[in-house]
């Protein structure tokens, strides 16, 4: 993994968010200068980390919120950008709440505003951010059997009560999931198949879950329209997620859901989804750390 700051580039920080342990949730790249960045050099910052997604704040904005501050942020992946990432979200909240002093945020991101709030509790900050609002689609047969297919998944194996759909909370997610953890700890797909599937479909992960209680649940996202083989934790898809439970009426308009996500890899962390009666907006929370620099 490059170093771009030795490139002469701004400084180039490192936090994984969605874990307190550096070895645990997903690590992002966060450039909290980027606004003499064109958008090739923030694709090679992003392809030099080879994290799954990198944050970039292009300039400050004027936020909706009263006390807000506000910035223009924008997401890249190694291969391209994309429109909305929760997890560099979280780990640039982070940051500039370690700069700056945690409170109020507002991310003026390509999906639409994102406020985010971080908070100070037993000396380790917490980052929430607000969904755009949430949209679910249904996915036609052919598709389905395309991305079953793909992820070399019968369609035997899913599990009838969380039926497929596209979810949207600021990316598109196909939601499928496995009837048993073993199904969703045998993940070994085709990628290159995946991969055009996904792009035609526009999807930026596949939220595959499974759910061990009626608030907990598993989940793994592979990601390779991004050029990743699989995210270690993904707070869009999680907000996604959240939408789709209480669009399907599988919880209660006021909820609160864990997300369990990276263990099958070694990165294990936690997202928390917070569902509101009356707002469909959908929060998605996390801690993180900073990451050592690279010797």
């Amino acid at each position: 993994m490059s170093d771009p700051s030795a490139a002469g580039l701004p400084e180039v920080l490192r936090y994984t968010a969605f874990s307190a342990d550096p070895e645990g949730g997903n690590p992002a790249g966060v450039v909290l200068d980027a606004a003499g960045l064109d958008d090739a050099a923030m694709l090679g910052v992003a392809a030099g980390l080879g994290y799954s997604e990198s944050a970039f704040l292009t300039g400050r904005a004027e936020a909706a919120g009263p006390g807000a501050r506000g910035y223009v942020v924008r997401y890249f992946s190694p291969k391209a950008e994309v429109p909305f990432c929760g997890h560099a979200t979280v780990a640039t909240a982070l940051a500039l709440a370690e700069r700056d002093g945690p409170g109020e945020l507002e991310f003026t991101t390509r999906a639409g505003r994102v406020p985010v709030t971080v908070v100070r509790a037993g000396g380790a900050l917490t980052a929430t951010l607000t969904s755009v609002e949430p949209r679910i689609e249904d996915v036609g047969a052919a598709d389905l059997a395309e991305a079953l297919a793909a992820l070399d998944w019968p369609a035997a194996g899913l599990d009838p009560a969380l039926p497929p759909r596209i979810a949207y909370a600021g990316a598109r997610h196909l939601v499928l999931a496995a009837g048993t953890r073993e199904r969703l700890a045998a993940l070994d797909y085709d990628f290159a198949r995946l991969e055009a599937f996904m792009h035609r479909l526009d999807l930026t992960t596949l939220q595959l879950v499974w759910r061990s209680s009626p608030t907990v649940f598993h989940v793994r996202d592979p990601f390779p329209v991004g050029g990743v083989v699989e995210d270690p934790a993904t707070g869009a898809a999680a907000a996604a997620f959240g939408a789709y439970l209480r669009a399907l009426s599988l919880v209660p308009e006021t909820a609160e859901l864990t997300l369990r996500q990276g263990e099958d890899m070694g990165r294990p962390g936690t997202l928390t989804v917070t569902l509101r009666a009356g707002d469909a907006r959908v929060r998605v929370s996390g801690t993180g750390t900073r990451l050592p620099e690279p010797a």
